[in-house]
């Protein structure tokens, strides 16, 4: 990763255009073309540099739903459950916790009943309980991580 690749990374995390030609508006403000801030994007994608690049949906408001869920994994089964696990499309990201309940996902789709039958599904194929934490109150935190 290198300085502009930095650039790239602190400049669009503080939007994205919302025009006919995005990224080659978002690019002239970097100093670069469009063409090279997708390749950019591509490479930093593909190396795992970033894990996603894309918009934040409110998933509520579109009439979807979202779901934070915890399992209690035994050790030895923790990368075969988290493969069950992040097999499903709707399961957002995935996270290691040191805690008894050690692994902890988003669940997030356009559809609220397909939620239930995804824990369902998890809990089927993995024979362990799907802890749901619904929310009650959504709080507004802004996180931007200098690269």
């Amino acid at each position: 990763m290198d300085d502009m690749d930095r650039r790239i990374i602190d400049v669009l995390q503080q939007g994205f255009p919302i025009c006919d030609s995005p990224y080659q508006q978002a690019a002239r403000e970097l100093g670069l073309t469009g063409q090279e801030l997708i390749e950019r994007l591509r490479r930093l994608l593909t190396d795992g540099v970033l894990s996603r690049f894309g918009p934040l949906y409110h998933a509520e408001r579109m009439g979807g739903a979202l779901l934070l869920a915890a399992l209690q994994v035994p050790e030895q089964r923790f990368d075969e459950v988290a493969g069950i696990v992040n097999g499903f499309p709707e399961v957002a990201h995935n996270y290691r916790r040191e805690h008894r309940f050690n692994m902890w996902f988003v669940l997030a789709s356009d559809d609220p009943e397909s939620i239930v039958e995804v824990i369902h599904s998890i809990e089927k194929n993995t024979g362990l309980e799907v802890w749901q934490m619904p929310k009650i109150k959504e709080y507004y935190v802004s996180l931007r991580l200098k690269a």
